[in-house]
């Protein structure tokens, strides 16, 4: 304790003891008041230059190399240098034990807030999240990320730093892609990989070996295979296209398809990420709130400390209006937070509008449970589909526009009334939906008795066909891996209608 009785600091500078002082704090609140369930914590402080190397490789405490990385750490630091971003006051990964690291220029007050918002409210989400739970590996990312750093190094070494560099530009661009978008049968085990390792070689040897000494040598189309047969063979259509090469490209080396499983299962960690992001950031500013109030009403901080703390909370859930020139879409921290508030609200003291809409949770009266309960078993579209209310819809003025390409005037198609709050809810969610914010391509057939080429097929969502330019680069990359020539139809799913079709050619092709 500090001089002044029950305040756990009366400066803004710190000292490890004044944080080992605000985590037990904070540990203690968060268990009493909210009863959060987390991670063994590890608290690391760093500075800004080691903050804005942590941005350049994605927050990872180990990372593989790769040119990238430094183009945005110069990014960065230039920016941050000129005085035009700040830098986030705290970074966690989601491991066990969980990784905070908090900027050594944060005052005390600071500390106390990004500790309860990271070390506990980020905490609590990673491990209790269904889509966490399924897709990442907590335990065993940090031993992965070690292994994957070592190995790509090696190979580095022993085939040449352009020959990496090549396969990693071409592996990245095609992350998107990397994923498995359905629960497997049994969750990947990363601490294992790096045993595995050999065995994988020797059997992806034996697999594409097998698949590929059966192919005619000529152009021929008198083969016995069915289309069916040969797309079972190939376990076809496969959404990941990075597992479909890792598993059947040709012409790649073991050392190469390692790679591509490395960049694929780092891809698959950060998957639930891009559909939390509403939730993730609205569970921590909920929490490091409540934290922040109770250790304020118990006298553990200061009316002062407690103004600084409201002065930084108010930045970090202010929206801006839509006219303003800080506007860039909806803050996920704001409306996270209200949406949070929102539910207790309704669990305590609800209106006969809320009985009206959610009728299992109002007036229920135990609002942190029905949190959690929400914290563990949504992502961002569905929880914004389940629980955005007619009253918050209202507050924030929300309105649904239509912009259809094929007429001279927006639209304004539902507005905050009672007509229209279930068609501003549907189509905020739509904006949170998986499949309307990355394509879906998918292999879909390979000419095994022809040239050889691989086939792919992009299902148009709402009319948005591909970038042409990105389209292009990409496809060289894909036809850079496969080996030989590449071709993607954009399909409309309804009709099955080509609307357009690109083709990469392998032999004039270099990863971009």
């Amino acid at each position: 304790m500090t001089d002044d009785g029950r305040l756990l600091f009366t400066r803004t500078d710190w000292d490890f003891t004044t944080i080992q002082r605000i985590y037990e704090a904070v540990e203690e609140t968060a268990a009493r008041e909210l009863g959060l369930d987390v991670y063994p914590n590890q608290i690391e402080v760093i500075t800004a230059e080691q903050m804005l190397d942590a941005y350049s490789s994605a927050g990872m405490p180990l990372f593989y190399k790769h040119w990238s990385f430094g183009k945005q750490f110069a990014h960065h630091e230039l920016v941050y240098r000129k005085g035009m971003r700040g830098l986030a006051y705290e970074l966690v990964i989601n491991s066990d034990p969980c990784i905070s690291y908090i900027m050594e220029e944060n005052t005390a007050m600071m500390q106390t807030l990004v500790i309860a918002h990271a070390a506990f409210g980020h905490n609590h989400f990673f491990k209790n999240n269904y889509l966490f739970k399924q897709w990442t590996d907590a335990e065993g990312i940090r031993d992965y990320l070690e292994f994957a750093k070592g190995y790509v190094t090696s190979c580095e070494e022993r085939y040449g730093l352009a020959a990496v560099e090549q396969l990693l530009d071409a592996a990245h661009s095609l992350m998107n892609q990397g994923v498995h978008r359905y629960p497997r049968r049994q969750r990947l085990d990363l601490k294992a990989e790096e045993q595995r390792e050999a065995e994988r070689h020797a059997y992806q040897e034996r697999l594409y070996n097998d698949l590929w000494r059966t192919v005619p040598k000529g152009q021929q189309q008198n083969v016995n295979q069915s289309e069916e047969s040969r797309r079972a063979l190939l376990e076809l259509p496969e959404e990941n296209i990075l597992y479909f090469l890792e598993k059947t490209a040709p012409r790649l080396a073991p050392w190469q398809r390692e790679i591509l499983r490395i960049v694929r299962h780092i891809a698959q960690y950060f998957y639930p990420q891009s559909q939390t992001k509403v939730m993730n950031e609205g569970c921590a500013t909920y929490c490091h709130y409540r934290i922040m109030t109770a250790l304020h009403d118990e006298g553990r901080i200061s009316d002062g400390v407690f103004l600084e703390f409201l002065q930084s909370h108010t930045n970090v859930v202010a929206q801006p209006m839509f006219d303003t020139p800080y506007y860039s879409g909806l803050n996920p921290y704001a409306l996270g937070f209200a949406m949070m508030q929102d539910i207790a609200r309704i669990c305590d003291d609800p209106s006969d509008e809320d009985r009206e809409w959610f009728p299992d949770i109002a007036g229920k009266g135990d609002a942190d449970n029905v949190l959690k309960h929400v914290w563990a078993n949504y992502r961002d579209e569905s929880f914004v589909a389940q629980f955005l209310s007619p009253k918050l819809i209202r507050e924030w003025r929300l309105f649904h526009i239509v912009d259809d390409a094929d007429k001279s005037a927006l639209e304004v198609a539902a507005i905050h009334d009672e007509r229209g709050y279930r068609r501003v809810r549907r189509a905020l969610s739509r904006q949170y939906d998986i499949a309307w914010q990355q394509a879906d391509i998918q292999v879909v057939d390979v000419d095994l008795a022809g040239d050889r080429h691989l086939i792919l097929q992009h299902e148009v969502v709402n009319g948005v066909l591909l970038a042409e330019a990105d389209a292009t680069q990409v496809l060289h990359n894909l036809a850079y891996l496969w080996g030989y020539n590449v071709i993607l139809r954009e399909v409309e799913p309804s009709t099955g209608k080509v609307l357009k079709e690109h083709v990469a050619r392998a032999g004039s092709v270099r990863a971009a």
